[in-house]
């Protein structure tokens, strides 16, 4: 005679029994009286159906439970099954559809008659945008069929013909990846057998092209269509694995999930052909203010790779905190880190360098000097005005700090740094920063002042440019000794890059300039008239730090007020961190630095509205990617396009 409770049954039929008994007691009333009329049955998927919609007086009660420790394993197996599709097609099933109407798509209920040829609104999205959907949208030609494939995800290959080459890591890196972003467009998707298989061909002209240049060529050509065997085949055809990246990005933007047939679903035809307006496309991330988090920097790569950008100018130390670890002066680190933990050691560097290079990014390093110099230099003796009171007369934030031109030994320290850069950022541009140099700081000391006197220098503006120079151009100097190549230097626009001293200090053949004052500024004009590179980061327009609470003073913080997305122009987008860290980050930069990117990418001439759709649309492809970019509007807009702005299109 068979035993009450779960002795003497196999372990698979213990679990099958007691997910079934979670199940039934998790759904159903279980502490009121079971009437003597009730059906006393083997507990089947009827009996489980009838108990769902069955009154209170018809319902379990505990010592009922027994019947379902004595059923047999299968029953049980097979009601679990059941009920949980049960449960699933009632709370998941799809109640809507989307037509597109005037190049816009409209909510509509779905009937019994239109379901089978109903649109998902990722579906209308597709075929309703003559962009369908894309960020950035391509520059070039494009041509989106009118028919989708339902996608096996379970068979899904990235093929290259260089796996001897120099990037044959990097393309399966890519490829992982690309899985990865597919997998990402719904986590709780049916991924059963099914569908049809991708195979996506990488044909890449100069595969041993492995690191970023201002000139390169990041163009692709991407085509899909059915073969004869019935698979999707996709081909990207690039100079280099940096356009054939941007080739599988846009790829992954074309893969869907349809929520009513309950599919991962391909384009079936496919044509585009795509190349960036601009060769410079960045985002600056400070991560001496705050420190930052190695997974937080990767995020903000992620997020980069996804808008297409190509360049993180990491702003690693400044005078508040100096966390990179230098191989040749490691006490710079140890004195001038927040902590021991809150630091960069060589292979967290290697890891976001290799990180950025397989999403198409270069991480270039910035170490801003002659001013920007504090913590972690308290020991050198190169470093003046350190922690100086009143701050404001010797600086524009605190702590204050700035170097000591006249220090000859002072050189030969900052090579190592130099060097230590070079080895581990291989950088086909390097940031020496240069801005807001203090003449008052140096002024303050006695020793510098006295050095001039003895050169003759007076202690003027323009006495103060020539130490500026000095240093300047001896720190240039050191580093394309070390670099051994003419490598092109940017430095922030300041007093050096006045029209009056740009030309007789910085040659436009070595020096970009990056703007950092207001897209007004005539000296803007003036750059460009002498023929200097710019990369533009006025911030009037790019500063996302703008627009929160001050935080030296009361009210609003001295850029505010907060840029929306709709005045994102280009070309590089800074997020320094005095009030943004870990925590807040990815919102301060997403999605609003994704329309910089498109900016960059197509250069569109079109009013905001025209990209709304599609931003809001990014937006959430940013947060199925990992990142916690900011809600832009109610959800309730993008499911009703053209309804939430004042003005219809």
């Amino acid at each position: 005679m068979r035993q009450r409770g779960l002795r003497n049954v196999n372990p698979t039929t213990t679990m099958f029994k007691f997910h079934f008994r979670t199940l039934l007691v998790n759904n159903i009333g279980t502490r009121h009286s079971i009437n003597a009329n009730c059906e006393d049955t083997n507990l089947t998927l009827t009996l489980v159906l009838q108990l769902l919609t069955s009154p209170p007086e018809c319902r379990l009660v505990p010592q009922h439970i027994k019947y379902f420790y004595e059923m047999d394993w299968y029953r049980i197996l097979t009601g679990t099954i059941l009920l949980a599709i049960w449960v699933s097609g009632g709370y998941g099933q799809s109640y809507w559809r989307w037509e597109c109407i005037n190049g816009h798509c409209n909510k509509l209920r779905m009937t019994d008659s239109n379901r089978s040829v109903a649109l998902s609104l990722p579906a209308c999205r597709l075929f309703c945008s003559k962009y369908a959907a894309l960020w950035p949208r391509p520059n070039g030609e494009i041509m989106i069929g009118s028919y989708l494939a339902k996608l096996n995800v379970n068979s899904i290959d990235v093929l290259s013909y260089h796996s001897d080459s120099r990037i044959a890591d990097r393309i399966r890196n890519a490829a992982g990846r690309f899985k990865d972003l597919i997998d990402k467009i719904e986590p709780k998707g049916n991924r059963m057998s099914g569908g049809k298989s991708l195979v996506v061909n990488l044909q890449i002209a100069q595969p041993n092209v492995t690191k970023l240049a201002l000139d390169i060529d990041e163009a692709y050509i991407l085509k899909v269509e059915e073969t004869i065997d019935g698979r999707m085949n996709a081909t990207i055809t690039a100079e280099n694995y940096f356009g054939a990246r941007h080739g599988l990005e846009t790829l992954a933007q074309l893969v869907i999930y349809d929520d009513i047939r309950d599919e991962f679903q391909i384009v079936r035809d496919i044509y585009i052909k795509d190349k960036p307006q601009y060769t410079y496309r960045g985002i600056l991330l400070d991560t001496s203010r705050n420190y930052v988090s190695v997974d937080t920097i990767k995020r903000t790569l992620e997020g980069m790779a996804v808008s297409k950008l190509n360049t993180l100018h990491w702003h690693i130390t400044d005078t508040h905190s100096f966390p990179y670890v230098s191989k040749s002066r490691p006490e710079l680190s140890k004195i001038g880190a927040y902590s021991s933990k809150k630091v960069y050691i060589p292979q967290d560097v290697a890891d976001i360098v290799e990180y950025g290079l397989v999403r198409g990014i270069r991480v270039m390093p910035e170490f801003d000097a002659p001013a920007h110099v504090g913590e972690g230099w308290q020991d050198t003796g190169f470093v003046v005005c350190l922690h100086k009171e009143p701050w404001s007369m010797y600086c524009v934030e605190p702590p204050c700090g700035q170097l000591d031109p006249t220090q000859e030994k002072l050189y030969d320290f900052l090579e190592g740094i130099y060097q230590d850069m070079i080895d581990q950022f291989d950088p086909d541009i390097f940031h020496m920063g240069g801005d807001e140099v203090a003449f008052s700081c140096w002024n303050s000391t006695p020793s510098i002042v006295d050095w001039m006197r003895i050169k003759n220098w007076t202690t003027s503006e323009e006495g103060f440019i020539k130490l500026w120079d000095l240093f300047q151009s001896e720190a240039y100097t050191r580093y394309m000794k070390l670099a051994g190549k003419e490598v092109p230097v940017i430095l922030w626009t300041s007093g050096l890059t006045k029209q009056e001293n740009v030309n007789r200090y910085l040659p436009n053949d070595k020096y970009i300039i990056q703007v950092w004052t207001s897209g007004h500024d005539p000296e803007v004009e003036h750059l460009l008239n002498k023929g200097y590179r710019l990369i533009l980061s006025n911030y009037d327009a790019l500063y996302l730090d703008c627009g929160f609470a001050g935080w030296v003073s009361d009210g609003n913080n001295w850029c505010s007020p907060y840029i929306g997305w709709q005045k994102i122009l280009g070309a590089e987008a800074a997020l320094w961190t005095e009030q943004a860290d870990d925590s807040s980050i990815d919102g301060r930069l997403w999605p609003r630095a994704a329309a910089m990117a498109e900016r960059l990418w197509t250069e569109p001439n079109e009013d905001w509205r025209y990209a709304e759709q599609r931003m809001l649309v990014h937006r959430e492809r940013l947060v199925k990617r990992g990142i916690a970019a900011d809600a832009l509007e109610p959800e309730w807009c993008m499911q009703h396009e053209n309804h939430c702005a004042t003005e219809l299109l």
